[in-house]
């Protein structure tokens, strides 16, 4: 098995395999989970990612592995259930990268307390055995005390809940590690260009190596399509004609430093004026403030957050925080797009589109799979695979992955150390920078982070450029993007000394992130031409 994350290991094998079991397209969650449930099962499968794993969708969540407390609202009460229990599922599989969170839902008005009460006692039920923690009810004096920071005028208390919380980059190396011990190959920076089609059924599909320019013509006997908001255009390859099925939605959020929250619990507001959710929530010494849902004309790799998105939350904010943040305190800022799945007859607010997934099978067998959420990527996966195999005429084997832990997993974890999100591989880690003294140097004083953690990017995580390693192998860049592009010159000269690039190389990755980098931050000037 595949001892790492070993990019000219994996070009080989595609080189010398003749045909797939199954061919996955799309490197977010729901791809790396279905290449790893279909290799899990014995399948030959291979996976293709235009980009770096986790590029767009998969990696700009609000963190959280969570039933959705909002959709109890909307009735979605087996969405609900459905989540709770894979939110269990995955503690219990990847417990380094899933780990509890205390929620308080601040009570302003005599009506909230029963009301959310009732709803959360509701969401503690619906998980069962599977719940983090009990709810429970808050005075005033307990709220302040849980969270110091909160507006007082006209609290009436409060109430606790505990709910899951991850690194979701983090998560999808782990995905990629696993899947590729269970004998899969995946592959970043290979766009596929087009599908090997008859006209009854696709045999294949044309990649492209990006940093090579090598093609490859692939065939598989299924082929799935799981590239999130741009599943349409991959159907799009198959059948010029198909109907669209995604309607892109932006989620912007803010991050601020750990003084706008300094205590262990988040912040949960159910309802603003606009029946939207607020959270603002402790993550890696930093305070993630979200989130935003607008529809979007088209899909984008790199999604802009607007001026009017960062109003949004900064005056939203300001209602339940003292003292308020404003623009000048953002450390960061970054968009998602969710593949919401249209309906009809077609609704323009995508706030109340459903979060379910769907699974589209097109005449010539494109396996497309696109919606859900994050915390149920696991069931979709398996329920993809299951649909992929019939299409395909592949014998059915159940999926293995509700007790299969992910690599790195452990119990023999602290949460306050920030290697955590490494597993059992903190342990190597370590051992690396001992060999290396200088590998203990932080990139930043305001980063936690060290060089050693961009080697074993490079070296075992399959990271390949400097936005890699301080977006998603790390997330230098999510946490505070002034930080993050001070730190990238010296990174760059590190991966290119690993990768053996040349200056022109380092320059090159160095002017590519600077602009990057700009439109994470509100403070940064524009980047020269």
């Amino acid at each position: 098995m595949q001892a790492h994350l070993h990019r000219d290991a994996f070009l080989e094998r595609l080189r010398q395999e003749e045909i797939w079991d199954v061919i996955v397209i799309g490197g977010g969650a729901t791809g790396l989970g279905i290449a790893l449930d279909a290799a899990a099962r014995g399948f030959r499968t291979v996976l293709f990612e235009q980009h770096d794993f986790g590029k767009g969708t998969s990696s700009r969540s609000t963190k959280l592995i969570h039933g959705g407390v909002r959709y109890l609202r909307e009735g979605d009460i087996s969405l609900v259930r459905e989540a709770l229990r894979e939110r269990g599922l995955l503690r219990h599989n990847a417990p380094h990268l899933v780990w509890p969170r205390l929620f308080v839902v601040p009570c302003y008005r005599w009506w909230e307390r029963p009301f959310y009460g009732l709803g959360l006692w509701i969401y503690d039920r619906l998980a069962g055995p599977a719940r983090m923690g009990p709810m429970c009810w808050l005075d005033a004096t307990e709220t302040r005390a849980l969270l110091p920071t909160l507006q007082t005028d006209h609290l009436r208390g409060g109430l606790a809940y505990t709910d899951g919380q991850f690194d979701d980059a983090r998560f999808l190396v782990h995905l990629a590690w696993t899947a590729a011990e269970h004998g899969a190959v995946v592959l970043n920076y290979m766009p596929v260009e087009a599908l090997l089609r008859t006209r009854t059924r696709l045999e294949g599909v044309i990649a492209r190596d990006l940093e090579s320019g090598e093609q490859f013509e692939v065939r598989g006997r299924v082929v799935v399509n799981a590239t999130g908001v741009f599943a349409d255009a991959v159907r799009r390859m198959d059948n010029p004609e198909a109907a669209p099925l995604i309607i892109p939605s932006q989620g912007v959020h803010l991050v601020l430093p750990r003084r706008f929250l300094p205590g262990e619990a988040a912040l949960l507001v159910p309802r603003t004026d606009d029946g939207r959710v607020l959270f603002v929530i402790p993550w890696h010494g930093h305070v993630l403030l979200g989130t935003t849902d607008a529809p979007v004309p088209t899909p984008a790799l790199e999604p802009l957050p607007t001026s009017e998105e960062i109003a949004y939350l900064l005056a939203h904010a300001a209602r339940y925080l003292q003292p308020a943040p404003t623009n000048a305190d953002i450390r960061a800022v970054f968009a998602g797009l969710r593949p919401l799945v249209q309906r009809s007859p077609l609704k323009e607010d995508t706030a109340h589109l459903s979060r379910e997934h769907v699974i589209v099978v097109s005449r010539r067998g494109l396996v497309t799979i696109t919606g859900g959420k994050w915390t149920t990527y696991r069931l979709m996966a398996a329920e993809t695979v299951d649909r992929a195999l019939q299409v395909a005429g592949l014998p059915h084997r159940p999926s293995p992955t509700a007790t299969l832990r992910l690599h790195g997993s452990t119990w023999q974890i602290d949460l306050s150390d920030p290697w955590h999100v490494y597993g059992s591989d903190a342990g190597r880690i370590r051992q690396l920078m001992k060999t290396d003294p200088e590998l203990a140097t932080p990139l930043h004083p305001r980063l936690p982070y060290r060089m050693v953690e961009v080697v074993w990017a490079v070296r075992y995580e399959m990271a390949r450029t400097l936005e890699d390693v301080l977006a998603r192998r790390t997330r230098a860049l999510f946490l505070d993007a002034e930080a993050a592009c001070q730190a990238a010159p010296a990174v760059a000269q590190r991966i290119a000394a690993e990768l053996g690039r040349d200056a022109t190389w380092v320059q090159e990755q160095c002017r590519h992130f600077m602009a990057l980098t700009h439109r994470y931050s509100s403070v940064l000037p524009e980047p020269a031409n």
